[in-house]
């Protein structure tokens, strides 16, 4: 009897512990970006003019400045300003590191947003017969000696989906999980950890669908 308790109340803290985790790290994100974000700019406006003291203001300020920086960019002649930036960056030693970095970081996010049309579809890739790894169709090519479909697949590195390596598989070496791209990123950034619900129910050498 008292084993059971103590194995009810056990089971019944954990569960609570893993309900509380997300909530909980929402709730350091928010005052992370309270503190390092929304206080320091608001400290930083009040050495020129005086601004109301609003909670999120700071944060706000922030994003109406990323959207006009994103509208910059999305024009010519702000492309060509950023890329003259960049160009002076690569000639500085140290700040061409910083920047290497920033710009590798940027282009994975870039990616990993999902809205990058080079991913046609997600598929798992057969290596050996008991390994099939996840990976994205980039291109099809038809081998002209035999008439074959040749797919291009990036099998990216988890957890950045961004750098990975290309293999070339016959269609009959990969299967469709039905998995959507952003699906797959998810799965591949997270490790594994999240996963959508639905799963192939066989994986055998059959040629995938609807590439």
């Amino acid at each position: 009897m008292t084993k059971g308790l103590l194995k009810h109340i056990q089971v019944c803290v954990f569960r609570g512990l893993l309900a509380v985790i997300p909530l909980a790290l929402c709730f350091f994100a928010m005052l992370l970006f309270y503190n390092l974000i929304d206080k320091k700019i608001m400290g930083f406006l009040e050495k020129f003019v005086e601004i109301r003291q609003i909670p999120g203001l700071g944060i706000l300020i922030v994003i109406i400045c990323l959207y006009l920086v994103g509208l910059i960019v999305s024009n010519f002649i702000g492309r060509q300003f950023f890329k003259f930036i960049e160009n002076i960056s690569e000639r500085i030693p140290f700040i061409k590191v910083i920047y290497s970095i920033g710009k590798q970081l940027s282009q994975g996010l870039s990616i990993a947003d999902g809205q990058s049309k080079a991913f046609k579809k997600a598929l798992f890739v057969k290596i050996n017969d008991d390994l099939w790894v996840p990976g994205f169709l980039m291109n099809i090519k038809t081998d002209p000696a035999t008439g074959e479909e040749l797919l291009f697949v990036l099998v990216p590195t988890s957890p950045t989906p961004a750098t990975g390596f290309v293999v070339l598989v016959k269609a009959s070496q990969t299967i469709d999980p039905g998995w959507s791209v952003e699906e797959c990123l998810k799965a591949v950034v997270s490790v594994g950890i999240i996963t959508p619900e639905k799963f192939v129910q066989y994986i055998g050498p059959k040629k995938a669908d609807n590439i």
